[in-house]
């Protein structure tokens, strides 16, 4: 189970820090720093955990739970994908947040 818990928050950590790397590389390869630091900034939607108690549950799923993970939110952020530039790479990065948020939960132990 120790072993379950350890590979559950590398991915985890991997698919918030270093994954959205490849996605600037792929997509965005002129301007990859850029686009790195925007999808790394994304990670601030995790400020609505502030606002649960407990602040951190490990077997409360955050996609549905909170009111920046909500599923309207979500909706949000998909729209943001039909617009250019910036917006466009807050949603990828948000959507993103919120593929890893829900696999962390369901695709891993408890």
């Amino acid at each position: 189970m120790t072993d379950c818990f350890f590979w559950k928050a590398f991915a985890h950590y991997f698919l918030h820090l270093v994954f959205p790397v490849f996605i600037a590389l792929i997509f965005y390869r002129a301007n990859w720093k850029k686009v790195y630091l925007i999808l790394l900034a994304t990670m601030l939607v995790d400020a609505d955990h502030l606002f649960a108690d407990p602040v951190f549950d490990p077997s409360r799923n955050s996609v549905g739970f909170h009111i920046l993970h909500s599923y309207f939110a979500i909706a949000v952020y998909f729209l943001m994908l039909f617009f250019k530039g910036n917006i466009r790479i807050i949603g990828i990065g948000l959507l993103f947040h919120m593929i890893t948020d829900f696999q962390d939960f369901h695709f891993w132990c408890h």
